[in-house]
């Protein structure tokens, strides 16, 4: 009890350092279009999809992407490893923290954003089933965190796609 409650003042915390990141990312995000509906809801697969996915666990989420070339520096100046998938582009991933999402996200660069202002999010897979609740709140945070910064959620659902 005392360890989940510890996680949860954690989140609690993470969500307030988050939402001071959302001031300064807005308005970089704000210049991208508005989402396109009808291509996005076309796409069923992780690899078909060519706009930012959040697949989010109980601590962390990973932020996979696709760069056109060039390389994105996300937060603090890291360098996202590059995921060896075909398609368009590279595929990367970065592991983040919710504080660094809003930073992260405005750091991509605009052909990053193929349907526009919307990032498809997924719970973990792998998440422990002890850590599920927790998992949830988190999922739950960066839904929050993402429509505070305007930008479209579509949410996977667990295991479907």
């Amino acid at each position: 009890a005392a360890q989940a409650a510890a996680a949860r003042q954690q989140l609690a915390d993470e969500v307030v350092l988050a939402r001071k990141g959302v001031h300064a990312a807005e308005s970089q995000l704000a210049q991208l279009p508005p989402p396109a509906k009808g291509r996005y809801l076309q796409v069923h697969t992780v690899d078909g999809w060519n706009n930012p996915f959040l697949l989010v666990g109980w601590k962390t989420m990973t932020l996979r992407m696709v760069d056109p070339g060039g390389g994105a520096t996300l937060p603090n100046g890291v360098l996202p490893r590059e995921v060896l998938r075909p398609g368009r582009g590279n595929k990367r991933e970065l592991t983040l923290r919710l504080i660094d999402l809003p930073e992260a996200l405005a750091a991509l660069p605009e052909q990053s954003w193929e349907y526009g202002r919307v990032v498809a999010v997924e719970e973990d897979p792998a998440t422990p089933k002890r850590q599920r609740p927790e998992m949830r709140r988190h999922l739950e945070a960066v839904i929050a965190l993402l429509n505070d910064l305007d930008v479209v959620v579509d949410e996977w659902p667990y295991g479907q796609r």
